[in-house]
């Protein structure tokens, strides 16, 4: 695995990695940080996390990959996930696949089915977040983005390390489980999550971190190797 930095910008000699993003916009952002040669594609594989899983899954079953990336925008945790801010999810977690109970939300996994979280590489988690300068933290994936103050701090009392919350990392997870390749997922904060206002997103600011903290990544990648 040989990894190059030419002018700023990532290529790769041998390393495959695919990058599945939401929408045209964080795909662009993304595929700024990188070289036309480089072997990095990046997708926008839809909105929520079964777009997600479906369109990651399709391409991975057509091209041999040694990576996957989740990535895009997210709404961010205040105070510790400030908007403009890069974080990299040390535990990608779906926060709403279960049911609902008297004595509140019942994770699906205490039901006896499935998984609720993936661990991406703890070794390339830290050095990525060392070069980049990225928080660490869980990312959680919800089907319906929270608008409330009580509905963000319900979300922080079950899961106290959430730093993030996005709708497609898990999707994109469970696809690349399903293929046995890691994953990771790499988000920039474009707005408190909480009640939902307008004003206070900086979607454009969100985008430019995107595409900053990905071409930070070239000398970590350089160096990894999968065991």
């Amino acid at each position: 695995m040989v990894l190059q930095v030419q002018e700023g910008l990532l290529t790769t000699s041998s390393l495959r990695v695919l990058v599945a993003t939401a929408v045209p916009a964080e795909r662009d952002a993304v595929a700024r940080a990188f070289t036309s040669d480089s072997r990095v594609d990046v997708i926008a594989a839809g909105v929520g996390p079964a777009a997600a899983a479906a369109a990651t899954a399709t391409a991975l079953a057509g091209t041999p990959y040694d990576l996957v990336v989740s990535a895009g925008i997210a709404g961010g945790f205040q105070p510790e996930a400030p908007v403009g801010s890069v974080v990299i999810a040390d535990e990608i977690t779906v926060a709403d696949l279960g049911a609902e109970t008297p004595d509140g939300f019942v994770p699906v996994t205490e039901l006896g089915f499935g998984t609720v979280t993936h661990r991406p590489p703890s070794a390339l988690v830290r050095d990525l977040a060392a070069a980049t300068g990225a928080r660490t933290g869980a990312v959680l994936t919800v089907s319906t983005v929270t608008g409330t103050a009580a509905r963000a701090k319900e979300l922080r009392a079950r899961h106290p390390r959430a730093l993030a919350e996005a709708m497609e990392g898990f999707g994109v997870a469970e696809a690349a489980a399903a293929h046995g390749i890691p994953v990771l997922e790499l988000r920039a904060v474009s707005n408190p999550v909480g009640p939902r206002d307008r004003t206070a997103w900086r979607i454009g600011d969100a985008l430019a971190a995107l595409t900053e903290g990905f071409g930070k990544c070239a000398p970590v990648l350089e160096s990894w190797r999968q065991v």
